[in-house]
């Protein structure tokens, strides 16, 4: 029977794969990664040789038909991001709405993912909490950080390197430079870091200290 399996990957050490992970990308007739010059590292670490093709936000329109057709014929395609969950801030949500629509069967397998090791070291409220992926680059920013000035919640979301000064600064506008945050990097890594304290604090910090490295920003809810 045809299915899809989103198969989450290491986002750093390559010790978190499950061995159910392993099992099913062997198993499965084909793998659709977002980049497969980075998966086929993983693959041959773990000698892993079912055929690959590339499935990201800049083609999966394109080849998405292509995929719903061969999944109809009867094969099993596992779908792996270049590190995490699948359909997290990475590829997958279409694919998995088109085999929702058409009846076919998808299992997400338990795994890697970087927002939820970053809010629980937090030591922010977890009982609550609102995931917003990344900020939009222009339109709209400012709309959702207005937003957060008045979310009683805690707010997880990820940021890229050369953006974490202008973010944190645009933060100290809209949410007040009081506000607690929790800055994680390179989750699972060799130099895994996280910082705590104010926006204040956290703008001094990163502007003394070039940040590098994939980040997760946990920011406290407004009191």
């Amino acid at each position: 029977m045809s299915k899809l399996f989103l198969v989450p990957t290491p986002i750093g050490n390559l010790e978190d794969i499950t061995f159910r992970s392993v099992r099913i990308l062997n198993e499965a007739d084909l793998i659709l990664a977002e980049d497969t010059r980075t998966s086929g590292k993983l693959l041959k670490h773990f000698d892993i040789k079912t055929p690959m093709q590339s499935f990201h936000m800049h083609n999966e329109h394109k080849v998405l038909d292509k995929m719903i057709d061969k999944l109809k014929q009867g094969i099993k395609i596992a779908l792996i991001s270049d590190a995490g969950t699948p359909g997290i801030s990475d590829p997958g949500f279409l694919l998995v709405r088109a085999c929702v629509e058409e009846g076919i069967e998808t299992e997400c397998l338990p795994g890697a993912t970087a927002l939820i090791p970053a809010l629980v070291q937090s030591g922010f409220p977890t009982d609550r909490f609102i995931f917003e992926g990344f900020l939009p680059p222009k339109k709209g920013r400012q709309t959702r950080l207005k937003l957060w000035s008045e979310e009683t919640r805690t707010i997880v979301f990820y940021e890229s390197p050369h953006k974490i000064v202008k973010t944190l600064s645009q933060l100290q506008e809209f949410v007040g430079g009081d506000r607690r945050l929790s800055v994680s990097r390179e989750l699972s890594k060799k130099f895994e870091e996280t910082v705590r304290g104010t926006v204040n604090e956290l703008i001094l910090h990163f502007t003394n200290k070039a940040p590098k490295g994939e980040f997760v920003i946990v920011l406290e809810g407004k009191k």
